[in-house]
């Protein structure tokens, strides 16, 4: 069993670390972004390659993940019809899903006793 907390912690300071980055050059941050909330998504139990989930109760956030993606790939091709606002949307959009999942995280650990039990 993972300690309560852990992930949200290491995500938190993965964030961190990468907010520098986003600053500098936020083109340059949206694959790591975009690599840091895929691995949140996973390991917060949602599946996005699976077509269910894309349509069910949790659409916007796996729509959400797929418009910050969509923009990361055309900025890796190097097409010039991306713009500073289509980056920034990115930034934003991931920015937003990494809130979302940190307080979904918080909320979960909030069910967890001291000693690491799940409260009844």
């Amino acid at each position: 069993m993972s300690e309560p907390g852990l992930d949200r912690h290491e995500w938190e300071s993965e964030w961190a670390s990468l907010d520098d980055d986003v600053h500098t050059d936020p083109g340059e941050a949206l694959s790591e972004l975009d690599e840091l909330i895929a691995r949140m998504l996973d390991e917060a139990g949602y599946d996005v390659r699976d077509p269910v989930v894309r349509e069910g109760d949790e659409r916007e956030v796996i729509e959400e993940y797929f418009a910050a993606h969509e923009i990361m790939l055309v900025y890796e091709r190097g097409s010039p019809d991306i713009s500073p606002g289509d980056i920034a949307s990115a930034v934003n959009g991931y920015r937003a899903l990494f809130e979302y999942l940190v307080s979904d995280r918080s909320v979960a650990d909030g069910d967890i006793t001291m000693d690491g039990r799940p409260e009844r």
